[in-house]
């Protein structure tokens, strides 16, 4: 079957617009926004019913104000400028450690300081919201605070010896060396993964935070031109598409030794993440335009990417991909998680836009069929976080990890792919 890329966006533009704003925006505005306080409240239940945590966590804050300053930037009402101006107060307030630079991991609802190391995965998103509400606001406070924050990173996190970042630290910027980390309940609250992050050796370099950093250095670096930023961003696009690749395999694993060495012998680690791999593809699609990098550098480790994921993580019969499997085998959790469907649908369109090849057109269309059905509350609203093999949603609509960061992003993106193919 051939895709015609103007009935493909007629077909889906106006069933992602009404699921952006009526399913999504509605649920999170102005229900989670903090007036009190400042800041988001991002606890609900699988009923929209606030759930008892009000502590807030710098990954959640931080993408609830990137999520906000967005909105705003795509035309979604000024409500949303609001909300973000009320997220960066807070978080600059209230988060920022003024003694030593960057931001605690979780405070209490008032600001009260409760876990105050930090790891680079949350500072990572700090970046990300503060240079993209940089962008919708030109408030001058925000790119000072980007500045002063990637320079934190500069002195106290980038490892001039093997590239990329050290990790996890005290508050003070001493990096951690035993123990665990703050990387506890980083999976859903259906997920049967052990979760091994909270028990890593903190030395550890993680994919994930990697290309989360790649993600908000590509947004700082469009926001200010920083050179130094460039320059960095062009390291972790290298470490995103060559380091964290396993070439005979065909697909990425997420932990690494300081030097880059992979670690394979825990069977936990022996795994592809199909979300993260498809993440990867258009995330670094972003990075590489940011740096005037031609995509027909990446394109043959981007369709080997899809492949490995098409092969052992989707869904012929319903579509959609499974959460994570063994090297070379069908998928062994096969809950579907939202965030997942979420990075495959912007991955699925962008490969799309890149190679005209119908097969991404047909994944994206069968992924958010699948979402649209299974995954789309319409009557509390929100998505899902899950939906199991036998079509039965699991999980909460708001949680420490679960906010409008990964559905929200997607829809938008999508909107604005299909816009494009459109024209």
């Amino acid at each position: 079957m051939t895709r015609d890329p103007a009935d493909l966006a007629e077909a889906y533009l106006p069933r992602l617009r009404e699921n952006l704003r009526e399913t999504v925006i509605d649920f999170w505005y102005p229900r989670a926004v903090d007036t009190e306080h400042g800041g988001f409240l991002t606890s609900y239940d699988a009923e929209g019913e606030f759930a008892g945590d009000d502590r807030k966590m710098v990954v959640t804050q931080a993408r609830m104000l990137w999520f906000s300053a967005r909105l705003y930037r795509a035309g979604y009402g000024d409500e949303l400028l609001d909300a973000a101006e009320r997220g960066f107060d807070f978080l600059v307030s209230e988060m920022r450690d003024d003694d030593h630079g960057g931001y605690y991991w979780q405070v209490e609802r008032d600001g009260e300081l409760v876990e105050p190391n930090k790891h680079m995965y949350g500072q990572s998103f700090v970046l990300y919201g503060l240079a993209e509400y940089y962008r919708a606001s030109d408030d001058e406070a925000a790119r000072e605070a980007a500045v002063d924050l990637f320079e934190r990173f500069e002195e106290h996190a980038y490892d001039a010896e093997h590239g990329g970042y050290v990790e996890y630290f005290e508050p003070d910027w001493t990096p951690v060396t035993d123990g665990g980390t703050y990387l506890d309940n980083i999976e859903p609250d259906w997920s049967p993964k052990e979760d091994v992050d909270a028990e890593l050796d903190p030395t550890t370099k993680l994919m994930n935070t990697h290309l989360h950093l790649m993600e908000a250095f590509t947004t700082f670096y469009e926001a200010t031109g920083h050179d130094l930023a460039g320059k960095r961003l062009s390291e972790l696009l290298t470490i995103n598409t060559n380091t964290v690749v396993r070439k005979k395999l065909g697909a990425c694993t997420d932990k690494y030794a300081p030097d880059w060495q992979p670690l394979l012998d825990d069977e936990n680690y022996r795994i592809v993440s199909y979300g993260h791999d498809v993440e990867n593809v258009w995330l670094t699609m972003d990075a590489a335009a940011a740096l005037d990098h031609p995509l027909g550098y990446y394109r043959d480790l981007y369709e080997t990417l899809w492949d490995y994921s098409l092969e052992y993580g989707y869904d012929d019969d319903d579509g959609g991909l499974y959460f994570y499997g063994p090297f070379e085998e069908p998928a062994t959790s096969r809950i579907k998680a939202w965030w997942v469907q979420a990075e495959a649908l912007t991955s699925a369109l962008r490969m799309y836009e890149l190679t005209g090849d119908d097969r991404y057109a047909e994944v994206f269309a069968e992924t958010y069929d699948f979402v649209d059905e299974y995954h789309v509350d319409r009557e509390v609203g929100e998505w899902h976080s899950g939906v199991t093999e036998d079509l039965e949603p699991v999980g909460r609509k708001g949680a420490m990890y679960k906010g409008a960061y990964h559905n929200g992003r997607a829809l938008i993106e999508c909107i604005e792919a299909l816009e494009r193919l459109q024209s």
